[in-house]
């Protein structure tokens, strides 16, 4: 047993002034709990089973409660406040369907690594097991998608259960916890006593690396001649962007974010070569196919990264340093595996590499002839799209165009599908935590709650959610909350009538056989996204024509006393590019249909950017005929 008290943060000070013993019932100490471990919002939607907490939550002015329309929804916001803030975010539920409801947004904040804790009523102590109303064994449920949760069965033990969820959500690998406390607990008093007893056995973070690890790894970055960067969620997480760009700057070696880590190393940097894996850049996937040294931090080759792990940068050495000892060699086996934090793993670096190299050489003078080739690759390989056949709005034009209005500032939240990778590949970040996104669940209708989310821990920044017409059905109801509750979000709607993603893998794999995938015909609005946010609570705009599109986000930019909602009106056959077949070797990424880089002697199968766009017309061409 170990004693912990609260702080702002996460975890409870030990050095902590003690609360005297006040008599609470168990809901008014849920709430006590919360505002002694720095929450200032919450995101839900009361029911029976809740009822106490709800009646205790009322009573708080240092508590904001924010009703959501879904349970879903409180979820999605918890999780966009905690990537927003870096905060633990908190998302309250009734029993029975209420938490059910919150299962999409665990799994989708236990894959992402995101923080957040549900605080779930149940059924009384008395009528556990005996299926009554509303009953649901939600701890079962979310076993497998938390990374622990609770019953809470005596009052007494609320306090310790609230402060342990916060602090394992917030420390070594951050996830969801789920803590689910019956309806008679919540009703019976005991005396409050702070900070609480908090027993924990066996859960002991490590987050620094055994300096054993550290001169190993430094040894192969001191010898390799390609390495690269490999940069994953957990640096963002660690809030580690400041220890990476000075680490990457002073070894001058090349920087791959996935699409977790956008913004954590600044997009105009010019060691960074952009995203890696199925949709990334041909310099960044080059990067990893060629290196000798892949130095993966806070990443955990995920799938869509790697492609075909056996052919996955198959020439390389690999470090990998992660909180989670359970990546380590999980998916590509370690030459020098090191478990810690990935800001105290680059903390630790850059003064054991510069003590192992020379001060006679300037730190641009390494791996000069690595960095020359894939700048090659950036110049012959750039970010491109074509026009629409349709004569409709390109989505990248739309989204590109959104970038360069708005600025690095913003907050950007996508949705999944063609819009979520276009966002990747045409906004520009260039600050930590100014992008949102669901990467390893991919779970649409994402955008609009965790944008509002977003918007709740940052009021003070602009926030946009970039969604697709498919993911705006399915949650739109939240933009009602955001207009209710005073959070200004903005929405920018790609709405080309389908189900973008799956229509482009039907085009390209299934003979073009589009098995439900339209949404609405081309010529009808159904639904009218306008008439529907209006009627949400939101200023609506629709957009057709190119010269419409700086204006609309203008006019939008100027609204800030109700959410707004621009519909972009594209076309349906966009798609994205490059890509990397599932399943296929990294090698062979096509930065546009039919067109491969050869990375062996970095040419291609044109030799200009403009002979490729010839190239690209010429294959779209041959399919068509």
């Amino acid at each position: 047993m170990r004693t912990v008290a609260a702080s702002a943060e996460t975890t409870p000070d030990p050095t902590a002034p003690a609360h005297r013993a006040q008599r609470l019932t168990g809901a008014q100490a849920i709430v006590r709990s919360l505002e002694l471990l720095g929450t200032d919002i919450v995101f839900g939607l009361p029911g029976g089973a809740v009822l106490p907490l709800y009646d205790a939550l009322h009573a708080s002015t240092d508590l904001r409660h924010v009703l959501v329309r879904h349970e879903q929804g409180a979820g999605h916001a918890a999780e966009g406040y905690a990537w927003a803030t870096g905060r633990v975010g908190v998302c309250v539920a009734t029993s029975g369907p209420g938490a059910t409801n919150l299962v999409t947004a665990l799994a989708d904040a236990a894959l992402d690594s995101v923080p957040i804790v549900a605080i779930t009523g149940q059924v009384g102590s008395s009528l556990l097991g005996t299926d009554a109303f509303q009953e649901a064994d939600i701890r079962g449920v979310t076993m497998p998608i938390t990374k622990h949760n609770f019953m809470v069965t005596r009052p007494e033990e609320v306090p310790s259960a609230i402060a342990a969820a916060f602090h394992l959500a917030s420390t070594g690998r951050p996830g969801p916890v789920l803590v689910d406390i019956p309806k008679d607990v919540q009703n019976a008093e005991f005396d409050f006593e702070w900070p609480p007893v908090v027993d924990l056995p066996g859960y002991k973070p490590v987050t620094t690396p055994h300096n054993r690890q550290i001169a190993q790894a430094v040894k192969l970055i001191s010898q390799a001649e390609r390495p690269v960067l490999y940069i994953g969620g957990g640096v963002l997480k660690a809030n580690a962007a400041a220890e990476l760009k000075a680490f990457a700057e002073f070894a001058n070696i090349p920087v791959v974010t996935t699409l977790m880590a956008l913004g954590v190393y600044p997009e105009s940097h010019p060691l960074h070569m952009g995203m890696p894996g199925m949709h990334g850049t041909v310099p960044a996937v080059g990067a990893l196919q060629k290196s000798d040294l892949v130095i993966a931090i806070g990443a955990r080759f995920d799938d869509r990264v790697t492609g075909d792990v056996d052919s996955f940068a198959p020439l390389a050495k690999v470090i990998h340093a992660d909180v989670d000892p359970a990546e380590i060699g999980k998916i590509r086996a370690a030459d020098v595996p090191i478990v810690g934090d990935a800001r105290e793993v680059l903390q630790a670096l850059l003064p054991a590499y510069k003590s192992a190299t020379s001060t006679d050489v300037e730190p641009s003078q390494r791996h000069g002839e690595w960095l020359n080739t894939l700048n090659k690759l950036r110049e012959r390989f750039p970010r491109g799209y074509e026009d629409t056949d349709d004569g409709k709005l390109s989505p990248q034009f739309v989204i590109e165009t959104l970038s360069q209005v708005v600025g690095p500032e913003a907050i950007y939240v996508a949705g999944v599908g063609q819009h979520q990778m276009w966002s990747a590949q045409f906004l520009d970040f260039e600050r930590p935590r100014s992008w949102i996104n669901s990467g390893g669940l991919g779970t649409m209708g994402f955008a609009v709650p965790a944008a509002l989310g977003a918007k709740a821990g940052a009021p003070d920044r602009e926030v946009w959610a970039v969604d697709g017409d498919g993911c705006f059905q399915m949650t739109n109801q939240e933009l009602t909350t955001s207009a209710v509750e005073g959070m200004p979000i903005k929405v920018a709607l790609i709405n080309n009538g389908n189900l973008g993603m799956v229509r482009q893998w039907q085009t390209l794999f299934y003979d073009r056989n589009y098995s439900h995938t339209k949404l609405r015909e081309q010529t009808e609005y159904v639904p009218d996204f306008v008439k529907l946010a209006d009627a949400l609570g939101c200023e609506a705009i629709r957009v057709t024509e190119p010269e419409e599109v700086i204006p609309a986000i203008q006019r939008a930019r100027e609204i800030n006393d109700r959410p707004v909602v621009i519909d972009f009106i594209v076309g349906e056959d966009a798609q994205v590019w490059p890509m990397v077949s599932a399943g296929s070797s990294n090698s062979d990424i096509q930065y546009a249909l039919g067109l491969r880089p050869d990375f062996d002697d970095e040419e291609s199968a044109a030799e200009s950017p403009n002979e490729i766009n010839e190239a690209v017309e010429a294959q779209y061409e041959q399919e068509e005929n």
